[in-house]
């Protein structure tokens, strides 16, 4: 039998805040990363915040997904790695997935995996990246590394069930 897994799939909008209705680059090479790794009997949850134009970015995912999935389910509020996390352990809190599969770019995997993990800390899901190949900037580097200082002090607040808004299609 097949483990129940979620599939996260973090958004990415290259800090450009404006009225497109078109996936950043980044966010479509994630995206066409999760349709390859996902299995017909998976969760699927687009995690990215609102923005102009017609929707948020898990909107927009939503409607390009051409891969399989008996559930996509929309996280509109995240904003940051953190939030994808906040909205990913409320989602584990009511599946109760064996796996939580976290797709983003390469240069973001690791940190996006620790804080899931952080999040998720006493359930029994397990948790693993899958990383889409996206280009590499120098200032998606530096800020990276900047933000892996955070961590430390992300971590514990993660640990205490905040609530992600998440919406089930």
């Amino acid at each position: 039998m097949t483990a129940r897994r979620l599939v996260v799939v973090l958004g990415y909008s290259g800090r450009r805040a404006g009225a497109s209705d078109e996936l950043h680059e980044i966010c479509v090479a994630r995206l066409r990363r999760a349709e390859r790794e996902a299995r017909p009997d998976d969760v699927i949850l687009f995690s990215g915040r609102a923005r102009g134009g017609r929707g948020s970015e898990a909107d927009l995912m939503a409607r390009a997904w051409t891969g399989p999935g008996a559930e996509l389910v929309l996280d509109r509020t995240a904003a940051s790695t953190y939030g994808n996390a906040v909205a990913t352990a409320a989602l584990v809190r009511s599946l109760a997935p064996d796996e939580v599969v976290v797709v983003t770019s390469s240069w973001h995997a690791r940190r996006a995996a620790a804080l899931v993990r952080a999040a998720v800390r006493g359930s029994a899901t397990r948790v693993v990246s899958a990383s889409a190949d996206s280009p590499r900037s120098l200032s998606a580097a530096v800020r990276e590394l900047a933000c892996w200082t955070l961590v430390p002090l992300q971590r514990p607040l993660l640990g205490r069930g905040g609530r992600g808004a998440v919406e089930r299609c």
